[in-house]
């Protein structure tokens, strides 16, 4: 049975009021042969996403028609796995229970610097070496931070957080690390850089995939940072102001796949 998950724009929504929308649903969705696992509510952006089987997207709509009246405003099909991997293991509550837990989430990808002229210089094992270490220091600092693998890019890794805040200093804890673990395999005359991009966003917006949007702006920022640098989104920095960190000045950057520069800060990570 395909998977699917849907976005509401609220208006002065309470959890009270989406638990309740959500028991509706429940009541009604045997006659439209859709089950729905869970959904997640955020208050602050007053935005909820639903997660449901369903024998396709207008069975899925209709139950919130017949039950409730509040149509999505978006809805897409989503694989399982990708769904636990960007946003965590699915936490069953009990129907009714009245609760706030955003999906929103930042994305961070790292990217070994010159990974090619890496390989023409140290060989294929000593390469190897160099991604077994790089992939030790970011899973450490991931286990440290809270943040969650979602795949192997084979350069580097793409990390799922739920706070800007954990994906940043994530970042910063892997860029201090990197050199010192490198320094013994590629030696410290010619020292081996990571690059890393983070961007933030909601699961469910208008291109039609899980965090599309979110993911491509991450992966172009990663691409367009220099060796050793860090570079987030406006929203990361926004988001993340008063909380510690340095940046530099914004930048406009022209990026594959988006139609209008992208405002960028790089974080001072060695200050």
């Amino acid at each position: 049975m395909p998977l699917f998950m849907d976005r509401h724009d609220l208006t002065d929504a309470t959890a009270v009021d989406v638990a309740n929308a959500h028991v509706l649903d429940l009541a009604a969705q045997d006659r439209y042969g859709v089950r729905y696992m869970t959904y997640w509510f955020d208050y602050d952006r007053q935005s909820a996403f639903c997660l449901a089987t369903g024998p396709d997207r207008e069975a899925v709509v209709a139950v919130h028609q017949d039950s409730h009246g509040l149509l999505p405003n978006e809805i897409i099909e989503v694989d399982r796995g990708a769904v636990d991997r960007l946003l965590g293991p699915l936490i069953e509550h009990a129907p009714g229970d009245a609760y706030v837990d955003t999906a929103f989430r930042a994305i961070l990808f790292t990217d070994i610097s010159g990974s090619t002229a890496l390989t023409q210089r140290l060989g294929d094992a000593g390469a190897m070496q160099v991604l077994a270490t790089h992939d030790s220091v970011v899973r450490d600092a991931l286990q440290l931070h809270g943040g969650t693998q979602v795949k192997h890019t084979g350069d580097g890794i793409m990390a799922s957080f739920r706070s800007v805040v954990d994906a940043i200093g994530s970042a910063i804890t892997i860029q201090r690390n990197i050199a010192s673990q490198l320094a013994s395999v590629v030696g410290e005359d010619r020292p081996v850089a990571v690059r890393i991009g983070i961007s933030a966003g909601e699961p469910v917006t208008s291109n039609g995939d899980l965090f599309g949007a979110t993911v491509q702006l991450a992966a172009r920022l990663c691409d367009r940072a220099a060796p050793g640098a860090i570079v987030v989104s406006a929203p990361v920095r926004d988001l993340s102001m008063g909380k510690g960190f340095t940046f530099g000045k914004p930048r406009q950057v022209r990026l594959k796949g988006f139609d209008e520069a992208v405002r960028s800060f790089e974080v001072a990570w060695e200050a």
